[in-house]
């Protein structure tokens, strides 16, 4: 037991290990195509029943932020800039979590999750019936209205993000990629530098309410942000057909989330 540490649980070596794992998988995934969380959040439940919610959520922040921040960074430096795209979408999906954040305590949860899992169904579809879909970049509006474009995106994505949060990084990958017509690559590494942000705003919030487990959100930030180099690194080797791959079997497991949550 590590119980002794300040801000790590009673939590025996087999759930320790568990989560440390969970951390490294989510990493990877979360760094590929979005929704970490879809892995990592559960595994936190799990091993963590005592916990409050707000715990277990700033938990799962402060662990994921490690790998959303390294795997950024990878595809900034590997990818082609897109400077003032990058600066649209950062600054609009910041305004949008903070908004999100803002509004959580007042929408009732169960108005978001059957609309989100019909939209979640709808991507799966769509991007099952349009093979060839993200893997050229074919931009569909120019200048001023792409702008407008990115910018609804940041926002209703960002406010998605501090209302509830799973599948942030998915939801924005099919927006860059259905709405705004980038590759798979490219709206993963756009997606990952915005989602970066929503994650950091949401993690002071929940420092400044004194909610992280620092110990175990450290530790399994360590293994997370490994998970997240790795993955970043896999899905520019391997390029769009591949993240096209992993985006839909992260889909099909955000909808039974959703639909476990809805129905269960």
């Amino acid at each position: 037991m590590l119980a002794g540490l300040p801000g790590m649980p009673d939590v025996s070596w087999q759930a320790l290990a568990l989560l440390l794992l969970a951390a490294l998988v989510a990493g990877w995934v979360d760094a590929v195509v979005g929704g970490g969380g879809l892995v990592q959040l559960p595994a936190l439940l799990l091993a963590l029943p005592a916990a409050t919610p707000v715990q277990v959520l700033a938990t799962n922040k402060l662990s994921g932020v490690w790998g959303t921040s390294i795997a950024a960074v990878t595809y900034a430096r590997k990818l082609p800039r897109r400077p003032r795209a990058t600066g649209v979408l950062v600054l609009s999906a910041g305004a949008g979590s903070a908004l999100g954040a803002a509004l959580a305590s007042f929408v009732p949860p169960g108005l978001f999750t059957p609309l989100v899992l019909v939209l979640v169904v709808l991507i799966g579809v769509v991007t099952v019936a349009k093979p060839q879909m993200g893997l050229l970049e074919r931009h569909r509006v120019r200048d001023v209205s792409f702008g407008a474009l990115l910018a609804g995106t940041g926002v209703g994505v960002g406010i998605w993000d501090g209302v509830f949060g799973p599948g942030t990084g998915t939801l924005f990958v099919f927006a860059l990629v259905g709405l705004a017509g980038y590759q798979f690559l490219t709206a993963t590494g756009l997606a990952r530098i915005a989602n970066a942000v929503t994650n950091l705003a949401a993690l002071a919030v929940f420092t400044l309410q004194g909610a992280p487990l620092w110990t175990l959100g450290l530790m399994m930030g360590a293994l997370n942000l490994l998970g997240g180099w790795l993955g970043a690194r896999t899905a520019i080797a391997r390029g769009s057909a591949f993240v096209r791959v992993v985006f839909l079997v992260v889909v099909g497991g955000l909808a039974l989330r959703l639909a476990w949550d809805l129905f269960a």
